[in-house]
């Protein structure tokens, strides 16, 4: 497997490259020859770079191809044109190239913000109108090998999606230079999708005959009516709930609602299993650019059956179809594109959970807490439960889809986007930027997101959970500034970075980050959002750093309170 990333300036192009059969790191500097030659030797490996589909795969044809780099270069970036439109002689060029870069609004300096890493650019412009000095290129080099060492522990700890993307080629055998391919896109050459004329249907609306709506029919009439000019969300009670119905989704939630499980209650969440996929070959709304859905068929009744006997690694690339699937068909570039099957996958799904909401509601102790196209979170009295299996099993025979019951014990909601669900042994989920799960590759105020959590799972009070933590990277607020805004400034000094590892202060000397945008050849400034007012900014490794004595944590410590708060709803304090 190959790592690379080129650098390309108006006189002069590099790439770095680290083998890892070899485990040695090389540089190619203005040497096509060179470069041509290790590429021959190296052209059946996997090639990995950040961003590699959109930008360097790109840069690598053209240095095959005897090119002008630097043209090519701000094709891409100054006009934003994708890479092949630049020479249909890219094609010829054999590369089985895989992008490490999983998130779209993500940057590879982002992601080594969040990990602690040394965050700090190189001091040479792209931008420079003439040739490099030897200590330019030096530097360079330098900053283009701590990026490829960076990718690779990106993709090291999202190695699972790799593992994926590979078992999708190997399972349904596929040859490997479809590595370069996106999920979706190998989703599409597996089920044999060709691409569709212009079906003008893209809002048919068609209702499945298993619905059994009466109470909440206005709910179809909506959807009946939906069209490309009237794209209204509907926004209605239901079952006591706020709900709002649109082309993307239902969703309704109890606002701050904090509830803990008295000994004759039930705390249920309640999901559909593989509802997308499902309503898909059960109505028939699967792509029609799909040629043999029997295979979709299959590959959905495999993923169920691997489900069940709980082997997660074998069933993995059969999931990655059913979930890939339906995205792909509104993807306006892929063979599976259908708007309208998308649109009715999504509308059945709402109206089939409408459907059963209005059966729970002859539960006399039903209470809606939140709901959402593929699943219900409820509390009802224990006694209740075989009715309400009951009825949950009419459902499921008259839809053909499957649910499936977790129980929990406590419920602290902020809304449909913000909750934690903790079980009796006090293992919970939770949703939401206030308490998400954290991971080395979305590492942000961490210490707040881990008070608020410790705070309703384990009745921890914030100040002790922010006073003991003494690391560093904990306290990180990790801050981008967008191609929008010209540059930032920090104590009034103009700053050369786009990524910034900030930290709140008590020195009154630590002033704000802002970022400045021009605006008909007038600059403006503001601070940047969510920073502390009086701020330090720390861009070096920060992995084994303890906190200096200016960090002010009471500035943390107001922030967990608000997010409490917020959860618990209203102007009073709660802690």
């Amino acid at each position: 497997m190959i790592f690379y990333d080129f650098e390309v300036f108006k006189y002069d192009w590099m790439v770095c490259i680290v083998d890892t059969n070899t485990r040695k790191a090389q540089s190619f500097i203005n040497d096509n020859e060179c470069f041509k030659s290790f590429y021959e030797k190296n052209k059946y490996e996997i090639w990995v770079g950040f961003n590699s589909r959109h930008y360097d795969q790109f840069i690598l044809r053209a240095v095959i191809l005897d090119l002008d780099l630097k043209e090519l270069n701000d094709f891409i970036i100054k006009k934003r044109i994708s890479g092949w439109k630049f020479s249909q002689l890219f094609y010829k060029v054999q590369l089985f190239n895989y992008d490490a870069k999983l998130s779209r609004d993500k940057s590879l300096k982002q992601l080594e913000a969040f990990m602690g890493h040394d965050i700090q650019e190189t001091s040479v412009p792209f931008d420079i109108e003439r040739k490099l000095t030897p200590q330019e290129l030096k530097d360079v080099e330098k900053y283009c090998l701590h990026d490829i060492y960076e990718t690779i522990e990106v993709f090291m700890k999202e190695s699972t999606e790799f593992n994926s993307h590979l078992a999708l080629i190997q399972e349904f055998n596929l040859p490997i230079r479809n590595i370069s391919k996106t999920q979706a896109q190998l989703a599409a050459i597996i089920l044999d999708a060709k691409k569709q004329q212009d079906l003008e249907d893209d809002y048919d609306i068609i209702l499945p005959t298993t619905l059994d709506i009466k109470k909440y029919s206005y709910v179809i009439d909506y959807f009946k009516s939906y069209n490309k000019d009237i794209r209204k969300n509907l926004k209605t009670d239901i079952a006591d709930v706020k709900h709002v119905f649109a082309e993307g989704g239902v969703h309704g939630a109890k606002k701050n609602y904090v509830h803990t499980c008295q000994s004759d209650e039930l705390i249920i969440m309640a999901d559909v299993d593989q509802l997308y996929p499902t309503m898909m070959i059960e109505y028939d709304l699967l792509s029609r650019g799909v040629s043999r859905p029997e295979k979709f068929e299959k590959i959905l009744e495999t993923s169920l059956k691997l489900k069940a006997e709980g082997r997660k690694k074998e069933r993995e690339p059969y999931k990655r179809i059913c979930n890939i699937t339906y995205g792909a068909e509104g993807d306006k570039f892929n063979p599976m594109f259908d708007a309208r099957n998308r649109l009715l996958v999504c509308v059945y799904g709402q109206l089939f959970m409408l459907d059963l909401i209005e059966k729970l509601e002859a539960i006399t102790s039903f209470e809606l807490i939140q709901s959402n196209t593929d699943g219900v979170l409820i509390k009802i009295k224990e006694k209740d439960f075989d009715v309400l299996d009951d009825i949950v099993f009419e459902w499921e025979n008259r839809t053909g889809l499957h649910m499936s019951f977790d129980f929990y014990q406590k419920v602290i909601q902020k809304d449909v986007n913000n909750y934690l669900i903790i079980d009796e042994e006090g293992n919970y989920k939770s949703t939401g930027a206030y308490v998400k799960q954290l991971s080395d590759l979305d590492y942000d105020l961490a210490v707040v997101n881990k008070a608020v959590v410790n705070y309703f799972v384990h009745n921890i009070p914030v100040e002790k959970t922010i006073m003991r933590c003494d690391n560093l990277i904990e306290f990180q607020k990790v801050v981008k500034l967008t191609s929008k805004f010209e540059y930032a400034t920090y104590n009034r000094k103009k700053q050369t970075e786009k990524v910034f590892r900030v930290f709140a202060s008590t020195n009154e000397n630590d002033g704000e980050l802002r970022k400045v945008k021009k605006t008909d050849d007038k600059l403006s400034s503001q601070k940047i959002a969510n920073t502390p007012v009086q701020c330090f900014i720390d861009n070096s490794d920060i992995t084994n750093k303890k906190i200096p004595d200016k960090l002010n944590r009471k500035w943390y410590i107001n922030i967990a309170r608000k997010r409490i708060n917020d959860f618990l709803g209203g102007e009073k304090k709660h802690v």
